[in-house]
């Protein structure tokens, strides 16, 4: 008997190319970690990035997409930015720019449509400590309310960054080194105002609008919900599988609420694995129990051209990723 299981395990280890294949549970990490943002380094550790709910935005680190530990915060109170007064940093994006890490992160107050505005930081590591560069651009002078909740893109040797929430998605071109505006630049409206938390993915000849839909921040009433568009030009237009125009707020749902686990949004980069299985980071509110908004992890599969969620919801488990073990 004891044979027959050694072997088993044997061949479960060999078939998935020699890392053994375990499961995880929802939520991944059990803390409020609104609004993902993950970038992997070049050593294959992974760093992710969240609205600070912790405050001075917290910085977590795993090997696998599974395990995760807390590595302290992007800012501290003495260098965290400080231009919308008593504001607070939510949803951010980590990029890797001519060698710098590059955190374009939002800074608002509840209700602060005009005043918000989105800023940048660098840091040589991803463990940080950023510098903080200060504001990009504020709604109030960009003309664009609620300006938050930043996407950097790379196309076609230009650099860009998305924005918006609830009043229209919009893209703007940035400097070379991505750290200011080109000159010039004037914001470009490339979806409609039911939207916000932007991600484009691009994947063959087409671009994959991810955004969220909804109320986000409501516990139990939350209805916040992961959509997606698609295109074959990054400033759209973007449709759904009928045609229809993001800019007419039509698209297709991605992840939606459950028995377990509701309000389930702002999805992180995709992220691919040994065995090229995609995989996406995001929040949701647990039904068990809904303070704050926990971190999640889904497989991503590709079905005729369009990304699909198993069943359009949250697993509860599932099997792991699979990476090359890193120290």
């Amino acid at each position: 008997m004891k044979t027959k299981i050694w072997a088993s395990i044997v061949l479960s280890f060999v078939a998935y190319g020699g890392v053994a294949q375990n499961r995880y549970h929802n939520p991944i990490i059990d803390e409020s970690l609104p609004d993902p943002t993950v970038i992997r380094a070049s050593d294959g550790t992974f760093w992710l990035y969240a609205t600070e709910n912790i405050r001075n935005l917290p910085i977590y680190r795993s090997t696998n997409l599974v395990d995760w530990s807390f590595q302290g915060t992007a800012f501290t109170d003495n260098t965290r930015p400080h231009f919308v007064p008593n504001g607070s940093l939510w949803a951010p994006d980590i990029n890797l720019i001519d060698g710098k890490y590059v955190l374009y992160y939002s800074m608002s107050t509840w209700g602060g449509e005009w005043t918000c505005g989105i800023g940048v930081a660098t840091s040589d590591s991803p463990q940080g400590p950023f510098e903080d560069h200060g504001m990009l651009f504020r709604s109030n002078e960009i003309g664009v309310r609620n300006s938050i909740d930043p996407f950097y893109i790379e196309d076609g040797g230009k650099k860009y960054l998305f924005f918006g929430s609830f009043h229209g998605i919009y893209a703007v071109e940035l400097s070379d080194d991505g750290l200011s505006l080109k000159e010039n630049t004037r914001p470009l409206r490339v979806a409609g105002d039911a939207y916000e938390g932007t991600y484009i993915h691009k994947r063959g000849k087409y671009y994959y609008l991810f955004a969220s839909i909804g109320r986000c921040c409501e516990g139990l009433k939350s209805t916040y919900t992961t959509v997606v568009g698609r295109s074959e030009s990054l400033m759209g237009p973007y449709w759904n599988k009928e045609g229809r125009s993001m800019l007419d707020n039509q698209h297709e749902i991605l992840i939606k609420g459950s028995t377990n686990f509701v309000g389930t949004g702002h999805n992180s980069e995709v992220i691919t694995d040994k065995k090229g299985q995609d995989w996406l980071f995001y929040h949701a509110v647990k039904v068990a129990d809904p303070e704050g908004r926990v971190l999640m992890l889904d497989p991503l599969q590709w079905k005729d051209g369009w990304p699909e969620v198993e069943n359009s919801i949250s697993s509860d488990s599932h099997d792991s990723p699979v990476f090359t073990s890193v120290s």
